[in-house]
């Protein structure tokens, strides 16, 4: 099998069902904002959402209703504050109750790195001292069979889904990521199925930086071409990170009706056309 070129709603409503264990990746840069907004408008339950530092992308899906759990590692909303979404659904229950199961960036990484090895857990020196272990079950301690040593153990991460923002995509297929690139490869690489969303479909890559990353088509399932996909974070090479979005969004997100308000308005009667829109707002 080889990448598909999609719409955006052609591509979620072939991979993203309800009660799926979805991954969405992109480490302040290129976090897949108009594929979280087309799950949201496809009305698609009962999500067990991944995701190392979740921000507002996830704050907006745990919000719409989307989530059944949380699987992470530190969330808010970068420079700002708390993610108000998520904290109602998990003390107040509202629009539905979420789960949480709360990891170190570190156990996060490496279950990543595992799934994407086909292995069925990580282990690593971590959680000395720590309190996470006695909240989450699912962080165990071994003894190294060589050495004695007591390491850390997680289980691996394997999702039905998993949904990045890149660069670009060759008419072949394959995906080029530059910049901070954070988990998107491994996290692409250890999931059944992934939707990539790219800034532009070009003839080939031309120049490539030396801090760069390139997955085959052989390991995508959808590739979509969405300007602008990544805002109010950023692309590099495209455009800034829209750091006023960020600051606006706290108010938003405090106030259930101005919530809902904003999610009719810009996502549910939105569509993937808007974020070239805001990304060319937000270069002026």
């Amino acid at each position: 099998m080889v990448a598909r070129f999609m719409s955006l709603k052609e591509a979620v409503a072939s991979c993203v069902k309800d009660g799926d264990t979805i991954s969405m990746e992109g480490f302040t840069h290129l976090i897949p904002h108009a594929a979280g907004h087309e799950i949201i408008r496809q009305g698609i339950k009962d999500l067990t959402l991944i995701r190392m530092t979740p921000d507002v992308i996830y704050d907006q899906l745990i919000g719409a209703g989307c989530a059944k759990k949380l699987v992470f590692s530190w969330g808010g909303n970068p420079g700002v504050g708390s993610l108000h979404r998520l904290r109602d659904a998990y003390e107040k229950e509202w629009p539905t109750k979420l789960e949480i199961e709360e990891h170190s960036h570190a156990a996060m990484a490496n279950a990543y790195d595992a799934g994407a090895a086909g292995l069925p857990c990580a282990v690593f020196k971590g959680y000395r001292g720590a309190e996470l272990p006695r909240v989450n079950p699912n962080i165990k301690f071994i003894e190294c069979p060589f050495t004695g040593e007591s390491l850390a153990a997680v289980p691996a991460i394997r999702p039905d889904v998993t949904v990045v923002h890149a660069q670009k995509a060759n008419k072949k297929g394959d995906v080029l990521f530059e910049g901070i690139v954070g988990v998107q490869k491994e996290a692409v690489l250890a999931a059944k199925k992934s939707i990539i969303t790219v800034e532009e479909i070009v003839d080939d890559f031309g120049d490539i930086s030396p801090n760069a990353v390139m997955l085959p088509n052989w390991a995508m399932t959808a590739i979509v071409e969405v300007p602008g996909g990544a805002h109010p974070s950023y692309a590099q090479g495209y455009y800034k990170r829209d750091n006023a979005f960020y600051k606006a969004w706290d108010p938003i997100a405090r106030d259930r009706d101005a919530f809902q308000a904003w999610l009719e308005e810009h996502v549910i009667n939105g569509g993937p056309e808007d974020f070239a829109a805001k990304r060319d707002a937000n270069k002026a």
